[in-house]
């Protein structure tokens, strides 16, 4: 399997994690903590709702475990996973916890589109790709991957228009 097919079946993985975190009560977010050799460490789909927790995104909480687990050095060597591009405190706990990569299947751009002015996810204009580059560690990101584009954004499908069908239907 070439690096590329791997990139696609461990984001499929973490798509997978983001339909259970929504069957969970949560909002549809996975990512995945791959070793060196492509070996997942962790998972992780996000807790924010079910847990009454604002950190509580899927990146934040694998990377609180991680860097209890993982030395710096090791988790240097290993690529974080995530259904969608980490937004700006999800960037900040890679950076702080010393993740060497990022693979993401959709952009926080597209990510916008798909949640609109959900006060769930009142998303930040800020790709991880410039919250790594005010660092002093050259963290490598790799995204979107187009091939898992369509199952990233089935996972949202209905979520985000039913909050926001719902709130306007209490106006």
């Amino acid at each position: 399997m070439s690096e590329h097919e791997s990139h696609i079946a461990l984001l499929r993985r973490c798509v997978e994690l983001s339909v259970a975190a929504r069957k969970s009560g949560n909002t549809p977010f996975g990512a995945l903590l791959a070793g060196p050799t492509g070996d997942v460490l962790l998972e992780q789909g996000n807790v924010e709702i079910t847990e009454s927790n604002c950190t509580g995104h899927a990146e934040t909480m694998l990377m609180e475990t991680a860097s209890k687990r993982y030395s710096k050095a090791e988790l240097w060597a290993c690529t974080l996973y995530t259904s969608a591009e980490p937004c700006a405190m999800c960037s900040g706990s890679i950076y702080w916890g010393n993740v060497g990569r990022v693979v993401f299947g959709i952009s926080e751009a597209l990510l916008a589109e798909l949640t609109g002015a959900d006060e769930q996810n009142p998303t930040l204009n800020l790709p991880c790709r410039e919250v790594f580059s005010r660092g002093c560690k050259p963290i490598e990101v790799i995204g979107p991957i187009h091939e898992v584009e369509a199952e990233a954004i089935a996972a949202h499908s209905g979520y985000w228009t039913a909050k926001l069908v719902e709130t306007t239907d209490k106006i």
